[in-house]
């Protein structure tokens, strides 16, 4: 068996006087794919830096065999400095990887970035495709990304998926993407309370694996309580008629004490509701026929949609197809080019912007939500305490004073959710919400999205959440195109391919080459009696009944599969009725080739 890469052994690292983690051993193999999870701050980042080499820990040791290259991409790559992309990329090269520059318009034309482009006019998303590149560029024995997916759209992420399991080193990650890690994890590395945990399992047992160490530390904690809760009675009502020889089983009980006390109790968890206040009209939004352009760059073109009170609406698409300008469309704060966009009645709207602009980073957390003054903040009607409902965010006091520029990414999203959550609304317009949120505040809000009785605009790159949330997925490919799919992102993947296979199995078009060969055998039957055959005739007879029986029970399913909610509340019914939907078509098909092969037989035969 071939030694570790990588050794990490008893590391230990103190802030603010206390130690953040500590005892922390585990090694990096060949082949390891390793994903780094905790809550937002358990130090997950600090331990990559540790292990890249970065920064050093207060204790521990960090062991890397001879000749092995580690390659870090940091969470917020830093792009000043460099005339052009290229440049960047290439500074990850040590003076004898000259050889390795090729690879760098390699790797930029796989992320579809220009070689020339000043780095630090680049998007979020191109930033972190072009640090990608770097990271990957001098061919690393260790691979260590920290959140790889932020900003990225989805046909990227799918590319770093397929790069990550062609890639023949070892990886070490950081990501709230369930599916990403689903998808290239082998072992999962689990940072809690300070303790490293390890399995070598995929992300997908994680949840499992988790529950069942929580039910055994508190099995073991409740026997301890209930230890120390006898040996306190004994030290009560034993102790003065037994002293000197009691002094030994009196330390211990202290001991237990002690021990219970170290003990960290598991993490809370934020506390998200939304209250959608008064309810709005059946019809949310009704957008017929619109289109937008920005140029030359067309938008949309010819768009027609109806969300209805209580539909929840994904909006998937690469970075720059549109899914933000849709929002605006949808929501009113733009005006289409052409047709037109009806808004509901009674709406209460709450808009959670990518970019987060409703923060000031000059202004605190407390004056952030109490921003007419006090200390009160009104959390759907009913006052609360500021500093208690920061804490329902996992915010403590001292935090309350502090700008909101002094938080990390994860922090500013929490409060961004609960100064809108706040207060009452019937419409949630969320754009990338998910950005830098830890797995189980990704899960409550997840359960509150789907419980929340109000309508839902989503944009996001999380195909996990967009599963477990989404009633319907609008799909914008980037060429003008959208087009609306019943399901979240798995459902919109399987209906596309589907289509193409039906696509691909279909027999050519009636007026193909088939058509007039089959015309043609047909034909010169005929023509040997005269007359078309009895089949033939009977067939020429029924098939305009059967064609016309088939166009209303298609137009029938697609109208119910319109319905966002079918799959949801009954999905055995939408899975047959998308199944008949598709046999429907084909059979339509194949009805009106046949028909136009007897057609032109009659022609033949001068019947027509």
């Amino acid at each position: 068996m071939a030694p570790p890469l990588l050794n990490i052994n008893d590391i230990r690292l103190t802030f603010g006087g206390n130690d953040l983690f500590s005892d922390v051993s585990f090694a990096i193999g060949e082949r390891d794919r390793l994903c780094l999870v905790g809550r937002n701050g358990s130090g997950k980042s600090t331990l990559l830096k540790i292990i890249a080499g970065e920064i050093e820990a207060d204790g521990g040791e960090r062991f890397v065999q001879p000749g092995c290259k580690v390659a870090y991409l940091p969470q917020d790559p830093k792009l000043s400095g460099y005339a052009t992309v290229e440049e960047y990329v290439l500074s990850a090269l040590d003076d004898h990887e000259e050889d390795y520059a090729y690879r760098a318009a390699i790797l930029l034309d796989e992320v579809k970035l220009d070689p020339t482009t000043d780095p630090t006019t680049l998007s979020g998303g191109e930033g972190r495709r072009a640090a990608i590149a770097r990271a990957l560029i001098a061919d690393p024995q260790i691979l260590l990304l920290d959140e790889p997916t932020n900003h990225l759209d989805l046909p990227t992420i799918e590319w770093l998926e397929g790069a990550i399991k062609s890639f023949r080193g070892a990886i070490v990650v950081i990501s709230h993407d369930r599916a990403f890690l689903n998808a290239v994890s082998n072992g999962i590395l689990w940072l809690d309370r300070g303790v490293m945990r390890r399995t070598d399992q995929n992300f997908s047992k994680f949840e499992d694996w988790s529950e069942e160490v929580y039910r055994k530390e508190s099995e073991e904690r409740a026997k301890l309580d209930k230890l120390i809760a006898q040996e306190t009675v004994w030290s009560v009502q034993g102790i003065s008629a037994r002293r000197k020889r009691n002094q030994g089983r009196l330390r211990r009980l202290y001991d237990m004490r002690e021990t219970r006390s170290e003990q960290t109790a598991r993490q809370g968890n934020v506390s998200l509701a939304a209250d959608t206040g008064s309810t709005s009209g059946k019809v949310v939004i009704e957008a017929t026929d619109i289109a937008k352009s920005w140029g030359d760059t067309v938008i949309l073109d010819g768009f027609s949609t109806r969300i209805l009170r209580g539909d929840k609406v994904g909006v998937i698409g690469p970075n720059g197809a549109g899914k933000t300008t849709l929002l605006k469309l949808l929501t009113g704060q733009i005006a289409p080019d052409s047709g037109t966009v009806k808004i509901g009645t009674n709406l209460t709207p709450s808009y959670f912007d990518q970019k987060r602009v409703a923060l000031d980073d000059s202004v605190t957390l407390w004056d952030t939500l109490c921003d007419v003054g006090g200390d009160q903040v009104m959390v759907r009607g009913n006052p609360r305490h500021v500093v208690s409902y920061l804490r329902d965010f996992l915010f403590d006091e001292k935090q309350a004073r502090s700008p909101v520029g002094a938080l990390s990414g994860g922090e500013r999203n929490r409060l961004l959710l609960a100064k809108q959550l706040a207060k009452p609304t019937n419409l949630l317009i969320m754009d990338e919400p998910t950005n830098d949120l830890d797995m189980d505040t990704l899960d409550l809000l997840q359960e509150m999205l789907s419980d929340y009785e109000g309508t839902l605009l989503l944009v996001s790159h999380d195909r996990d959440f967009l599963d477990r949330v989404v009633t319907s997925s609008i799909v914008m490919e980037g060429d003008g195109s959208a087009v609306e799919y019943p399901g979240g992102y798995s459902d919109y993947l399987a209906q596309r391919k589907e289509n193409a296979i039906e696509f691909s199995r279909a027999k050519p078009a009636p007026t193909g080459k088939n058509v007039a060969k089959n015309a043609a055998e047909n034909s010169a039957k005929a023509k040997s009696s005269g007359k078309m055959s009895y089949k033939d005739q009977r067939e020429y007879d029924v098939l305009p009944g059967k064609i016309a029986g088939l166009e209303a029970e298609i137009a029938d399913i697609e109208a119910a599969l319109s319905d966002g909610s079918l799959f949801t509340t009954d999905p055995a019914s939408f899975q047959k009725k998308a199944d008949r939907l598709i046999a429907a078509r084909h059979d339509l098909e194949s009805c009106e080739e046949r028909w136009l092969e007897l057609e032109m037989l009659r022609e033949e035969l001068g019947l027509g």
